[in-house]
């Protein structure tokens, strides 16, 4: 991801007049949108918010908090993005400039700066931030895969107990109901065995995609081990739980699955249970629930939901 000049905020703190409007004036010829504060106390609190910018101007010496002190408060911070910060300074001794950057600044410009050469500098900043987007890009997405199933794309066991958990915490913190689904392929290693596991694979995939196309964008539906799958459904109480599964159930159904060993039709059964938020559930509790409600449906003939 390529972090584009034009449109990226810069914060500018600076106490002297004449200075900060010259800096304005140049940053925004250049495309960027320009945050000022007048002195460091106000430097620290838009620094300090989420919504700071990951670029920041700081003159060393200004009212308040000094460029120093604003540089070690941010690292101190330990925010997930990073900010980049300049220090402004009319010093030049090298012991001073080591105390800056071991405050935490990432770079220098001395006073009275050149126009160009905080452009290059600034360049350099953006290429630091670009680095660190795609480090946390690539840190998402690593985890994205470590909690998906990689057959189907969906959540693994443990990633959707994850997600069960939170849902129960919210259940009970809002008073809202939860409802948890289990379903299972009926007769599938019969299925593998008679066709095959590319089949069987065929079916999963498959019988996920239609499983997935028949909830909201805000319910969970991971795979809970082999053909077994677990619903996650949010604000669902039992009865709008079960005519949920019923939907679902007649998507996995609806038609014969397309596998290389031809077409193939493939039931399901579930097993319904809820919370009503009001009473702490604890989720293996819920899950043992939906489980023994899933375990009837088989009994009572399979290709069924029941509670």
């Amino acid at each position: 991801m390529k972090i584009q000049e034009g449109g990226l905020r810069i914060l500018v703190a600076e106490d002297d007049p004449i200075s900060r409007r010259l800096l304005e004036t140049v940053l925004k010829k250049w495309g960027y949108e320009v945050a000022i504060a007048n002195d460091g106390e106000q430097a620290w609190r838009m620094l300090e918010n989420e919504e700071a910018p990951r670029l920041a101007i700081l003159d060393w010496m200004m009212p308040g908090l000094d460029g120093i002190e604003v540089c070690r408060r941010v690292r101190e911070r330990n925010a997930p993005t990073y900010t980049y910060i300049l220090l402004l300074t009319a010093r030049s001794q090298r012991e001073d400039l080591l105390q800056g950057m071991e405050a935490g600044a990432d770079d220098y410009l001395t006073k009275p700066f050149d126009a160009n050469e905080l452009k290059v500098r600034l360049r350099a900043g953006r290429r630091i931030l670009e680095l660190q987007e795609q480090l946390i890009n690539a840190q998402a997405a690593l985890r994205d895969q470590a909690a998906r199933d990689p057959l189907t794309g969906i959540w693994n066991r443990s990633a959707v107990f994850d997600i069960l958990q939170r849902e129960l915490a919210r259940s009970e913190r809002d008073a809202s109901p939860l409802a948890v689904v289990m379903a299972d392929l009926d007769h599938f290693k019969k299925l593998n065995d008679t066709f095959g596991h590319l089949a069987g694979d065929a079916i999963l995939r498959e019988t996920v995609r239609r499983m997935a196309g028949s909830i909201r964008n805000y319910d969970a539906l991971g795979r809970y081990g082999g053909e077994e799958f677990l619903l996650v459904l949010p604000g669902c109480d039992l009865a709008s739980g079960l005519y949920r599964a019923e939907q679902i159930r007649r998507a996995v159904t609806s038609e014969p699955v397309d596998t290389s060993e031809g077409r193939i039709a493939v039931t399901c059964s579930f097993g319904v249970a809820a919370t009503d938020g009001l009473n702490h559930q604890n989720s293996d509790h819920l899950v043992h629930r939906a489980d023994a409600a899933l375990f009837r449906a088989k009994h009572n003939g399979r290709n069924r939901v029941e509670s």
